[in-house]
């Protein structure tokens, strides 16, 4: 890779050519041209959460949240590859035009990696979890694949949103969000510390909020975070958070100074206008020096030569517009759904036996929408299958498919005419009792769950209030279950759902998440059993009524929250999801190395299936006051078992997981390490659910 060396004196170089108006120019998100020098114009702001995003036409993956259960890090970064190469070729294509708007660049605002805390937070789709082990190993793989290993940048990657954030969306422009000493280091900074030291990934993003009462793009402390971690990229604030420091966070007084809060404190780029419109201003005030502009500019333009194209392009510049959504890259985004999709229950139902279906319905708002395969943040399919086109093709000439919307999302009508509520329920009690198994479709989407402000409708594509379903799906769901046909429920949501009662009584249920473009092929070759389920859950699914059990959203506390504090018992625990097979841990050993430890695993397919399994590992200190309840997560592995096969496999573990934080913030050796070795965690409900038990093994 180009030496950073080299790409930063180029950019001094450039730089100090530069008027300190030109200069000031240059760290806004849409750049100007500097002809006299050559410089081309630039936009920054460009989005690649689960496939290049905002930009027309591009493969489309399952929503983060989604690709957060595929415990895959290895398939993350060749998704992480996929977007970048097609990034490459639209902005290939679009600057060959002259087109340099927004949504054409090479710098990805992705991935989010912030700790998906509270069940409520609608931007929680956008991350991988829960679990700050997991975030961080998903997290590295993505910015791999987006920043290549060649001699420049493929793209360069941002890791967001730094730090403490994860709602409540209504509040972030003015909130401040307090976390202890404890909480930042185990909790909310361990993926930010592994994506900019082991990843290097090439920017952070400063959050909305204030974080212990500074602003997240002004923030001393935290900027200090990442000099310690030797991060050499650039800082960019989000979208006009750097205007809240005045509008909101009431810690500057106008414009002025809060561009120059911002730069002074190490924001290179301002995604907004604050420093369109009066950096300039706050030189001449000397409230800014003209080398810390000329310092922030560098950064930028050190980017813009590591990816090549300032001069003499890169090995990039071939890349073919045809690579946009090609079969190969299709393949993967499907493989993604696979992995991604969570089976939660199933009594026998599933793998359908599709030689004995004459006749399926296929009911529920989110059956036949195309939003419910997307998620936030999403590019454009060139064709879309939904969950009902699935299941039409897969049983094409085999069986009659039968369909119902049966309810709105979230309205009691479908029809604005109708009479009474509930219009389409008659049609889908219909469609059940003509049909030998029932495949119901409800959930969310992005209308529903998201950033604050992203769609306009009565929920504002915001928080969850509750876990439970609007009422309209939950009426649809009991009368459908009713009828006492064999149903499986699939729920197409970001977060974790609680299906109450409907949950109890269908035959399987099934987490889909957002699952892409491809979605409905997905789903249907895993209910008919071409392929085995095998995602897990990257967050814990909690019973709604533990949500009085939990400290209030705006609290940051870890207390009670998460699988590592949570004391109650969960609905569906995280790392938990059935497969068609029967892999269990017959095997474990421990034994310390110079790096940390190893851990040897053997496993078995009991199941008569092959299938894919994930090993996970997780620690406990016994004896420590610092420990979390639960044992946490230090390393998990993705597998392949064939049925009635076995295999033996070794997880490498760092040793900084051996270790405990204490109340100060410091890693510290108490207790004595040990763990616990399965398909999922060493709780009653994961034993309670899939009828096996951890291995407990002393290191």
């Amino acid at each position: 890779m180009m030496n950073r060396e080299e790409a930063r004196q180029k950019a001094e170089a450039l730089v100090a050519q530069m008027t300190v108006e030109e200069a000031c120019e240059q760290l806004s998100y849409q750049a100007p041209a500097i002809e006299r020098l050559g410089v081309p114009a630039y936009n920054w702001w460009n989005e690649a959460l689960h496939g290049v995003a905002r930009a027309g036409a591009a493969t489309m993956y399952p929503q983060a949240i989604g690709l957060g259960a595929t415990f895959d890090p290895a398939l993350i970064e060749q998704l992480g590859d996929i977007s970048a190469t097609e990034g490459r070729a639209k902005y290939n294509a679009a600057s060959a035009h002259g087109d340099r708007d927004i949504y054409k660049g090479l710098t990805f605002w992705s991935p989010n990696i912030n700790i998906f805390r509270d069940p409520r937070w609608g931007r929680g789709q956008e991350t991988f979890g829960e679990d700050p082990t997991l975030t961080a190993e998903m997290g590295k793989a993505y910015v791999r694949g987006l920043q290549g290993s060649g001699e420049h940048l493929k793209s360069a990657a941002c890791a967001k949103h730094f730090a403490v954030h994860s709602g409540p969306e209504k509040l972030r422009h003015e909130f401040n969000a307090t976390a202890s000493p404890k909480d930042m280091a185990e909790t909310y900074l361990p993926a930010f510390e592994a994506l900019v030291k082991e990843a290097k990934v090439e920017s952070v993003m400063g959050a909305y909020n204030r974080t212990n009462g500074d602003p997240c793009c002004a923030n001393p402390p935290l900027m200090e975070k990442l000099r310690e971690w030797g991060f050499a990229g650039h800082f960019v604030s989000d979208c006009w958070a750097i205007r809240d420091f005045h509008t909101g966070h009431h810690v500057t007084e106008n414009e002025v100074q809060s561009a120059a809060l911002a730069l002074n404190t190490g924001c290179d780029l301002n995604c907004g206008c604050t420093y369109d419109n009066k950096l300039v201003a706050a030189v001449q005030m000397g409230l800014v020096a003209p080398d810390t502009v000329r310092r922030a500019a560098v950064h930028l333009f050190t980017t813009r030569y590591m990816l090549g194209i300032m001069e003499g392009g890169s090995e990039f510049d071939s890349i073919p517009y045809t690579k946009v959504e090609c079969e190969e890259h299709l393949e993967k985004a499907r493989e993604a759904g696979y992995k991604s999709c969570v089976l939660l229950k199933n009594n026998g139902m599933l793998p359908l036996n599709a030689d004995k279906i004459k006749t399926i319905g296929v009911i529920g708002p989110n059956a036949d929408s195309r939003r419910a395969l997307m998620g936030n943040y999403h590019g454009t399919a060139s064709r879309y299958i939904t969950v009902q086109e699935g299941i039409q093709d897969a049983f094409q000439g085999r069986a009659r498919v039968l369909c119902s919307v049966g309810s709105h999302l979230y309205l009691d009508d479908s029809e604005n005419l109708s009479q009474h509520k509930d219009d389409r329920l008659a049609e889908a009690l219909a469609v059940a009792e003509n049909s030998d198994a029932v495949v119901l479709v409800v959930g969310m989407d992005e209308t529903m769950e998201g950033e604050e402000g992203d769609t306009g409708n009565p929920y504002g594509s915001d928080d969850k209030s509750s876990l439970l379903l609007p009422d309209p799906q939950r009426r649809l769901m009991d009368a459908v279950l009713r009828v006492g046909k064999p149903t499986v429920i699939i729920l197409m949501a970001g977060s974790a759902i609680d299906l109450a009662g409907a949950g109890e009584k269908a035959d399987a249920v099934v987490m889909a998440w957002y699952p892409g473009a491809q979605g409905g092929r997905v789903i249907a070759d895993l209910l008919l059993g071409r392929q085995s389920f095998s995602g897990k859950l990257p967050v814990t699914f909690y019973y709604n009524e533990q949500l009085a059990e939990m400290p209030e959203f705006t609290d940051y506390a870890m207390t009670n929250r998460t699988y590592r504090y949570f004391r109650g018992k969960p609905l569906y625990p995280f790392g938990y999801g059935l497969t068609y097979g029967d892999v269990s841990v017959t095997a474990a050993a421990a034994r310390k190395t110079d790096t940390g430890a190893e851990v040897t695993v053997t496993l078995r397919n009991a199941g008569a299936m092959d299938t894919d399994d994930v090993v996970q590992i997780y620690c406990q200190n016994e004896g420590s006051a610092n420990a979390p309840v639960h044992p946490r997560l230090v390393a998990f592995k993705r597998v392949h078992v064939p049925a009635g096969g076995s295999q033996q496999l070794s997880l490498p573990i760092a040793a900084r997981s051996l270790l405990v934080v204490d109340a100060s913030g410091t890693l510290v050796a108490e207790g004595k390490p040990v763990f616990y070795v399965g398909m999922g965690q060493p709780d009653e409900r994961t034993r309670e659910l899939t009828g096996h038990a951890s291995l407990r093994v002393e290191l």
